[in-house]
């Protein structure tokens, strides 16, 4: 039976280690809370070979690892960070020794020195947000304001809450939104290697059969041949072409102006158009909505929402909304000019400024939006699988066509 170690904290808040022989780590966590105690951290031990080295251990990786990802983590393991957060400091435990348990605990370097870092200003008597603002890379505003509106309001564990289910569902937004190019993209790929096969060995021995008969090549077979030369002897320029054409759009997309004409023409591609858009509104609704309800001054909230939006047509739509509040005007009236917002979201986030219930209004049009994105990914992916079926089918079409077409010509030489 596998052995399990475990960490947990009894009643009185003193943790305890130990190991359980268990037939999964379910079990363990029943039996210790069967125990009395509340686990938060339960491994299967794994034992290790003669001589093995961790990876991790090894000098300078960690290192490297933080420089590659510019000292970030993965959303997920900032949504399980805060959550465990939230569900420590529920059960009554201080925010520091909090802190220490999760650093114990978590398998991300990047995130356990983020982590030992804010415990260690924690300590030395600086406020948790203030503490999260030095560490942009993995906190950012939105978690850093919402954190400090719930230690002013006396309300942290709620709001580590409601941001651990920002995180979640912001993940399964973005999730559904790469499923939908996951599959075209796998298949393209997958076409695209298929016809590079037969244009570098494939096509040359055609081509030398039917220069040897003396057959004369028709439009679509050359067409074919100068394709397949392209690729055997230009490949390299082929590929730095690619590569350089990439790095350009990537440098344009760092820009303000570029980033907003590449988001504009995101809203306008003619299958994915729509659904950039969904996402592009729920996400919106759902981050407005969040800091709303966790207190955050509205001017300041629009500046994090601009700050975190992903998509320029909206930032800039939160700079006309924030001027417009400074000069106490509506929120409504300036989100008419953004293309990205449907009459039915202007008109409801118009309801909401009249009844005085806007994040609610806010959270309905998130809900309703990511209700949206799921269908259009349903939808999109009815719609892709044939015609990319009917795309495929034209390719190895033309490809036959233009391989056996000399043969006609073959004949005419023969006879």
């Amino acid at each position: 039976m596998p052995l399990f170690q475990y960490k947990a904290m009894d009643k009185a808040g003193k943790e305890i280690r130990g190991r359980i022989e268990a037939s999964s780590e379910g079990v363990v966590v029943e039996r210790l809370r069967g125990m009395g105690y509340f686990p938060t951290d339960v491994k299967k031990i794994k034992a290790s070979a003669a001589g093995e080295v961790n990876i991790e251990d090894l000098p300078g990786i960690k290192q490297l690892y933080r420089l590659i990802t510019g000292g970030g983590v993965k959303l997920k393991t900032l949504t399980t960070f805060t959550r465990q957060l939230a569900t420590l400091i529920g059960a009554g435990l201080p925010l520091l020794r909090s802190l220490q348990i999760l650093n114990e605990q978590v398998e991300s370097s990047n995130m356990k020195k983020a982590i030992s870092t804010v415990a260690e200003e924690v300590e030395s008597g600086a406020t948790f947000s203030e503490a999260l603002s030095h560490q942009p890379q993995v906190f950012k505003k939105l978690y850093v304001n919402m954190v400090k509106a719930g230690e002013i309001g006396g309300a942290l564990e709620e709001i580590l809450d409601r941001l651990a289910i920002y995180y979640e569902k912001s993940a399964a937004l973005r999730g559904k939104v790469m499923s939908a190019m996951y599959y075209p993209v796998a298949v393209v790929v997958i076409a695209t290697g298929l016809v590079s096969v037969i244009l570098i060995f494939i096509v040359p021995r055609f081509q030398e059969l039917y220069e040897g008969a003396g057959a004369k090549l028709p439009g679509v077979t050359q067409i074919l041949v100068n394709a397949s030369n392209l690729i055997r002897y230009r490949a390299p320029y082929v590929i730095g072409g690619l590569i350089l054409f990439a790095l350009i759009l990537w440098q344009i997309n760092k820009t303000s102006v570029g980033k907003l004409v590449l988001d504009s023409v995101k809203l306008k591609l003619p299958v994915f158009g729509k659904l950039v858009q969904k996402a592009a509104v729920a996400r919106f609704a759902r981050t407005f909505a969040t800091l709303l309800d966790a207190g955050v001054p509205i001017l300041q909230a629009l500046v994090i929402v601009k700050d975190t939006s992903g998509n320029e047509v909206v930032a800039r739509a939160m700079i006309d909304i924030h001027a417009s509040i400074r000069e106490g005007e509506s929120i409504h009236e300036p989100m008419k000019k953004c293309p990205v917002f449907p009459p039915l979201v202007i008109h409801m986030i118009a309801v909401g400024e009249e009844t005085g219930a806007i994040d609610q209004m806010l959270t309905k049009v998130a809900e309703a939006y990511e209700m949206e994105v799921d269908n259009a990914v349903d939808g999109l992916t009815a719609l892709i699988e044939p015609l990319l079926i009917v795309f495929l089918g034209i390719i190895i079409g033309f490809i036959t066509i233009a391989l056996y077409m000399p043969l006609f010509k073959i004949g005419d030489v023969i006879k």
